[in-house]
Formats: C-alpha cells, sequence, structure tokens
C-alpha cells in the first residue's frame, strides 16, 4: 500500500509555505482594488472546483470530464429554491446546493465507475452535457440566456450581516478564502486516514488493493460523490458571488478548465490546483485578455503549452525541484 499523504508537503517548509501562501491572499484586499478583490473571489471559487477535481484525479486516478456539471447544478439549486422577491439565508440555500449535487454525482459515479479508462472518461463526458442541455435547450433556469437571482445572505436566528455595498466583495472574498481552506484542510487529513491511502493505492494498482481484499468500486464511489460534494459548495460560492446562472456552468469546458488548472499548477501536490487555479485567473487569463484582447486563447493557448513542455510536473513542480537538488548533496555524503 502507498504511503499516507504523498500529495502532501513533504517538509516543515512546505507547510510554512503554504500557511504564508494563504496568510498573504488574507492580506490582499488591504491593498488591492476592488477589481481584483472581485477576480480574487473568481480565481478563489475556480481553485475550489480545481481542488475537489483533484481528488478524483491525482488521488484516486479518476479523470473526469463531467465534473462541472456537479458544479453548475448546485449554483442552478441556488436560483431554483430561492424565491423572486427576496433572499434567502445561507444555513438553507447551502445544503440544498450540496445534496443536489451529492445526488447527482452519487447517480452518475454509481453508473459510470463501471466502466474504466477512455470509456469513463466519455461517460462522464455525456452524463454532463445531459445536464447541459437539460438547462439549454429548456426554459429552466432562463434557458441559453441565463437568469439572475437574490444572492443568499448570511442570516441566522434572526440576524442578518448587513453591510455597505463596498463592502460587500470583501465578504464574498473572505468567505471564499475560508472555504478553501477549510476544504483543503479536510482534504488533507482524508489523504492520511486509511480512506486516503486506499484511494492512493487504487491510483497505483487498483487490482493488488482488490486482492488485498478491498471493495475499490465502492471506494471509489465515495470519492467520486465526496468530489462532487465539494464542487457543490463551489458552485453555491458561485451564485452567492455573482448572482448568475448560465448553462456555461454546466458545460464539458468547465470541468476541461479545472483540469487545465490542476495540469498547471502540478498533478503530484493537493495544492497544485490551487496554484494552477489562481495563476490561470488571476494571471494568465487577465493578462492576456488585457494586453492581447483578440487573440486571448491563443496566447493562453501558447503559455499553456510552454508550461506542459518545460515543467511536466507543473508550477509547483519548480520547488520541489530544487528541494531535491538541495537534498542530493547531502545524500551523496551519507553514502560516502
Amino acid at each position: 500500500m502507498s504511503s499516507a499523504g504523498t500529495l502532501l508537503p513533504r517538509t516543515r517548509l512546505g507547510m510554512y509555505g503554504l500557511a504564508a501562501g494563504a496568510a498573504a491572499l488574507a492580506c490582499l484586499p488591504l491593498i488591492a482594488p476592488p477589481y481584483y478583490i472581485e477576480l480574487g473571489t473568481t480565481a478563489l471559487i475556480a481553485a475550489m472546483l480545481a481542488l475537489s477535481l483533484q481528488l478524483l484525479v491525482g488521488c484516486t486516478g479518476l479523470v473526469s470530464l463531467g465534473h462541472g456539471a456537479f458544479y453548475g447544478l448546485a449554483a442552478y439549486t441556488v436560483y431554483l429554491v430561492t424565491p423572486a422577491n427576496g433572499a434567502l439565508p445561507v444555513w438553507l440555500t447551502l445544503p440544498a446546493a450540496v445534496l443536489a449535487a451529492a445526488l447527482a454525482s452519487l447517480v452518475v459515479g454509481a453508473l459510470s465507475l463501471r466502466t474504466k479508462g477512455f470509456f469513463f472518461l466519455m461517460v462522464t463526458l455525456a452524463f454532463g452535457q445531459m445536464i447541459f442541455f437539460l438547462f439549454h435547450d429548456t426554459k429552466i433556469g432562463g434557458g441559453t440566456d441565463g437568469a439572475f437571482l437574490a444572492k443568499p445572505v448570511l442570516a441566522a436566528f434572526g440576524y442578518e450581516l448587513s453591510l455597505p455595498r463596498r463592502q460587500r466583495p470583501l465578504i464574498a472574498y473572505y468567505v471564499s478564502l475560508a472555504l478553501l481552506v477549510a476544504m483543503y484542510t479536510g482534504l488533507a487529513l482524508l489523504l492520511r486516514s486509511l480512506f486516503g491511502r486506499v484511494l492512493e493505492g487504487i491510483r497505483i494498482n487498483e487490482h493488488r488493493m482488490q486482492a488485498l481484499g478491498y471493495d475499490t468500486y465502492r471506494y471509489k464511489l465515495a470519492a467520486f460523490a465526496l468530489a462532487g460534494i465539494l464542487a457543490g459548495v463551489a458552485g453555491h460560492m458561485w451564485a452567492m458571488h455573482r448572482g448568475f446562472v448560465n448553462p456555461e456552468l454546466v458545460g464539458w469546458h468547465r470541468s476541461a478548465e479545472a483540469l487545465l488548472m490542476i495540469l498547471l499548477g502540478g498533478l503530484t501536490t493537493l495544492h497544485g490546483p490551487i496554484i494552477g487555479a489562481l495563476a490561470y485567473v488571476g494571471v494568465l487569463r487577465e493578462v492576456a485578455s488585457l494586453w492581447f484582447p483578440e487573440r486571448t486563447l491563443l496566447v493562453e493557448g501558447l503559455v499553456i503549452l510552454a508550461i506542459v513542455l518545460l515543467l511536466p510536473r507543473g508550477l509547483t513542480g519548480l520547488s520541489r525541484h530544487r528541494l531535491e537538488r538541495k537534498s542530493e548533496p547531502h545524500k551523496a555524503g551519507a553514502d560516502d
């Protein structure tokens, strides 16, 4: 069986680096203009989606192209449960969104996990497209044009957190950051548990895990459903931040973008998707749209291609490579 937490930082320096990164993100609104606070919130939500998919791709070895459907389905659930004349509190909308994503991922996972490899990829894509056309070709949620909704509010026991309009983006930013930190911490603890070890064992050699007596189908289904739940949390946050839903939220390209963020950040680390999402949404896409508005996709493609070719471990592979080079002289001295 694989060692626990191979996707986690292996040194205290790595843990301190993650803590410093979280602290830097927490301090960002203190110096950034309102526009970049909005951009940062969007990047944090994208990081949550990519991190939820990493549970399947990096931890279990399952590549899904239907994962974005659970993200969009949660956002649409917020729209469907919100009355037209007012907003609902988060403690009502969040469970509804998560429940919808959980049920959908459980059904899709139960059927798609009966296949493997390329067939699994195509089955998840097919289910994702079915959910896409449910909202694209019907009047549910405004059809192809989408629909606006009253953003969920932070309220409980008759008290509502009401802030001036200028400060509302700060709340969305810090709520997104808190959810992302909680999601990462929870997955880190999960990887250190027996469940996480089994998932890593399935990724490395599923037949060996079956020979050891583990029901790999149930473990993969649990991972698939949990990933869908986490994607639902991200989708709810999108609805809370933007107050708008459209069929693009459930399209297959949403899953492809999450996979791209994982590749950019690094497939072999749990924090890689977070780095990849911040780099893609907060830097690459923004710079490309500002400097090359007519060639945005071309510039993005060239940069991504260069990173994939030159950095096969992603952006997080740079720090790992430096640590490995520093440790080589010590290993050589020990061998001598």
